[in-house]
């Protein structure tokens, strides 16, 4: 009961600071700066796993990863925006279906910079619904071969990866400067998996098709706005 009294009393203040408080329209030549927690949910599929040039199935995934973001959004006009995200996570890929028995078969570290172009549909008002669309690069490093495959010598390069992306979120104005923030991004990530010398040696070369294709998701962090 405590909580919930806390949480009414939260979301009062809230609605307060919003009536009283003058709300700053979105205007051309601002910069909107966003800290996030994410998370990012790969909604994978993967393709034929060959092994010496030989095709023998299917069967990886990847995990997913909670991570900090920042986003910074430069206004072209009171609707128009143009946002540059920046992140970084880690991921491991495992096998699964055909190649489950492998367990983890790579680890890798990601640089994902995405640039979309923003349309903001009521700038004025306290709840501010946006969309965007654009382009992500994504690069792996720090590539790691663990587990079963992972013997001396054992490596593995992911291929960068550049698709398009898509974005849909609202603002909820606290005051003048402060607005809470809902976001939801599609990244189409698409990579190829170049393993050598795995299995101690037995298999020279292996490669693995894998679109990656996360969903990113947050409903947390405030933003402030820089004119």
């Amino acid at each position: 009961m405590k909580k919930t009294t806390h949480t009414l009393g939260i979301l009062s203040v809230l609605g307060l600071a919003t009536i009283v408080m003058p709300l700053y329209a979105y205007e051309a030549g601002d910069w909107l700066v966003r800290g996030r927690i994410i998370n990012i949910n790969p909604n994978d599929a993967s393709g034929q796993l060959y092994t010496d040039g030989v095709a023998s199935g299917q069967g990886v995934s990847v995990n997913d990863d909670t991570v900090p973001e920042l986003d910074i959004t430069y206004m072209l006009s009171k609707h128009w925006g143009m946002e540059l995200i920046l992140g970084y996570s880690e991921h491991t890929v495992k096998g699964v279906k055909n190649w489950k028995s492998l367990g983890d078969v790579a680890d890798t570290k990601v640089l994902p910079p995405t640039l979309l172009l923003q349309y903001h549909f009521l700038p004025d008002a306290t709840i501010r619904p946006y969309i965007g669309a654009g382009i992500n690069y994504t690069y792996f490093f720090d590539e790691d071969v663990p587990g079963i495959l992972g013997t001396p010598g054992a490596k593995v390069k992911l291929d960068s990866s550049w698709g398009l992306a898509a974005q849909a979120g609202v603002d909820i104005a606290i005051n003048q400067d402060w607005f809470v923030n809902i976001d939801m991004k599609y990244i189409d990530i698409d990579t190829q998996a170049h393993y050598t010398n795995i299995l101690g040696g037995t298999i020279q070369k292996a490669t693995i098709n894998t679109e990656i294709d996360p969903i990113v998701f947050d409903t947390d962090i405030s933003r402030t706005i820089l004119n």
